[in-house]
């Protein structure tokens, strides 16, 4: 277990501070709301099931509050910060802070959606405060980028978490819910109260849990799935026979698809599995 000093990590006080030595005021742009409570942080590693040999890759690490937390954890930490002023202050930080740990760092400054790679061992977790406005693709593209994560958890706007985590039949299931389940078993894993950021922000915040899965067995690829699904939630109040026609061809190509896949051409998008999207794909293709 680590010996890390309980005050490594920052608290109010200091997370004020970097940011005014620094001259950051978080922008609604990068939906930047820093962490400022270092039980909030180990509460999420905790729930994260981070571990001694893990190789933890964080999102938007901000002014390194869960930075410091996961490295109390974890083997390795790889943060990919997108911010030019906040990448350059986190290696200070770290070594400020820990600089037991300051190998076990390394730093991507980058956008995420453009990451292809990342130095050091493969990843085998992926644990992040994610900004509101990009949380699902960022999320997903980390998952199909690199499928040695096997865990993930990520605070997101509360109601990403509850669309992240539906299931058919939800009124808030769509792409979102569908897309994740490709990749991974998901499901709520708590909320966090507005307190806890700087600056507040309007909405509430929950913790999405991802257990890697293997994708569904199907011949058809996971563009052309993600194509059915897309095109089944562009229309949400449509039957799957009339929102799946342009995707198919016509009314009548979609029905065919939709009735060799085994699904009723009356249903709509919300009531079916990504599994039975996978269906609807092979039968089209």
């Amino acid at each position: 277990m680590s010996t890390t000093e309980p005050d490594a990590l920052l608290g109010p006080a200091d997370i004020r501070e970097l940011a005014a030595a620094l001259g950051v005021r978080p922008t609604k742009q990068r939906g930047q709301n820093f962490v400022i409570d270092a039980n909030t942080v180990r509460r999420i590693v905790r729930t994260a099931g981070v571990r001694e040999d893990d190789v933890v890759v964080e999102i938007g690490p901000g002014l390194g509050s869960l930075t410091l937390a996961l490295l109390e954890a974890a083997d390795q930490v790889v943060a990919v910060e997108i911010d030019d002023v906040l990448a350059g202050a986190l290696p200070s930080t770290i070594l400020a802070r820990m600089p037991e740990r300051v190998t076990r760092f390394s730093l991507v400054h980058a956008d995420a959606m453009q990451v292809r790679e990342l130095p050091g061992p493969e990843p085998t977790a992926l644990v992040a405060n994610l900004p509101y406005n990009v949380a699902v693709p960022v999320l997903l593209h980390m998952l199909d980028r690199f499928p040695t994560i096997e865990r993930t958890l990520v605070m997101v706007q509360a109601e990403v978490a509850d669309r992240l985590a539906a299931r058919p039949g939800n009124k808030v299931y769509g792409v979102p819910s569908v897309k994740a389940n490709w990749y991974a078993d998901v499901k709520r894993a708590g909320s966090i109260g507005r307190n806890v950021f700087w600056p507040a922000p309007n909405v509430d915040s929950g913790l999405v849990s991802l257990v890697r899965h293997d994708p569904p067995k199907t011949t058809a690829t996971k563009a052309e799935v993600f194509a059915v699904v897309d095109a089944a939630f562009a229309q949400r109040r449509k039957t799957l026979r009339a929102a799946l026609a342009g995707w198919a061809g016509s009314p009548v190509a979609a029905e065919t698809a939709l009735v060799a896949a085994g699904i009723s051409p009356q249903a709509r998008g919300e009531s079916l599995t990504v599994e039975e999207f996978a269906r609807i794909a092979e039968a089209k293709a």
